[in-house]
């Protein structure tokens, strides 16, 4: 493999964040030099509908081989980068409250109408995990339910609905933050819990979407010692290869949450963490609110980690397979891309909807 072919290559493992309303300098210079994986939007990507759809276009047309993921958070409550005039949904918890499963089918639908209309391709929901912790202070109402079983029900309509409409689903985040007491944003939590008790519970939900082809999982920065006492989750080879690929038989992309969060980075750079997670058996990495210099010092860390052995090119290649099998599915030259009108945006229909759902809170 040449170093301009092993460049690009990287550069694919790698979803970031940028500065701005329009693609960036920087962010057009790291696209020249690496294939992108994607970018991900923050609110500081988004002033209005129309803005963001010209920003996905522009976004798009950096791509060279294979398209690019565009991507966002945008779960309802507290969590949801597009703001009015988007609609405004509430939380997750009030579907969970909901009778039925009706309800989470019609919210799924109206949340990617609004997301492609934009040209968004790519959403970090649904949360997975499990509100067992009134105490948890990043979960909570982000959840479904309080219920395994519950949980898995509403996620797995959730994926199938969104993804059949022709934007990417991703479960987070494995193996379960709803049993935690602290933020990984800001320290590193702690998961308690034996294997045969996570087993039982907190892979409920996850083998579910795995049974619904969720194309993405998100790992937790959690440290769970009963699985591996030294290293969080999404640096942990017992934790992402030995139960979610192995164990769960996970063929989708699984994808680290933030290498810039405190859990991680208090102790880690960047680049390392990304050298650690892909060892670890993550196929892609969030780089999100550091510099485009520290994105790409990053990137390179990974090709020195490659050239010297340490990451093994077998496993970029598996990570690449997986990547490239996921976007023919979605992004795939002979896929039909949803043409969604920008009327949908906040329409009658989906604020009677939200109001609905509010209904349940």
């Amino acid at each position: 493999m040449s170093l301009r072919e092993l460049r690009r290559r990287i550069g694919r493992l790698a979803i970031v964040g940028f500065e701005g309303h329009a693609p960036s300098v920087e962010l057009r210079e790291i696209a020249r030099e690496f294939d992108l994986g994607g970018v991900i939007y923050f609110a500081r990507n988004i002033a209005e509908p129309a803005q963001v759809k010209e920003m996905s276009r522009e976004t798009a047309s950096l791509a060279r081989d294979w398209p690019l993921w565009i991507s966002v958070d945008q779960e309802g409550g507290r969590v949801a980068r597009l703001k009015r005039p988007f609609t405004e949904w509430p939380p997750m918890q009030t579907l969970g409250r909901a009778t039925g499963a009706q309800l989470t089918a019609r919210f799924a639908a109206a949340l990617a109408d609004e997301l492609l209309a934009v040209g968004i391709n790519l959403d970090y929901t649904p949360v997975l995990d499990i509100h067992t912790n009134p105490k948890n202070p990043v979960i909570g109402d982000r959840a479904f339910s309080d219920r395994a079983e519950r949980v898995a029900e509403l996620g797995t309509i959730m994926i199938e609905t969104l993804q059949a409409a022709g934007v990417a689903a991703c479960g987070k985040h494995f193996p379960g933050h709803g049993d935690t007491s602290t933020d990984s944003h800001l320290e590193l939590p702690l998961v308690e819990h034996p294997p045969d008790r996570l087993d039982a519970v907190e892979m409920v939900p996850f083998r579910a979407a795995i049974a619904a082809d969720v194309a993405f999982i998100m790992t937790a920065h959690v440290l769970v010692p009963s699985l591996d006492e030294e290293r969080p989750a999404t640096l942990s080879p017992v934790v992402v290869d030995d139960w979610l690929k192995q164990k769960l038989g996970y063929r989708g992309v699984v994808l680290s949450d933030d290498l810039g969060m405190k859990a991680i980075s208090a102790t880690l750079g960047l680049g390392e963490a990304m050298v650690q997670a892909l060892v670890a058996g993550c196929d892609a990495a969030l780089l999100c609110n550091e510099p485009a210099a520290a994105q790409v010092a990053a990137l390179e860390d990974v090709i020195r980690a490659v050239e010297s052995g340490r990451i093994p090119v077998k496993r970029v290649e598996d990570a690449l397979a997986r990547q490239e099998r996921v976007k023919a599915q979605f992004l795939g030259k002979d896929r039909r891309r949803p043409d969604v009108p920008m009327s949908r945006i906040g329409c009658a229909d989906h604020q009677r909807l939200a109001e609905t759902m509010a209904e349940w809170r």
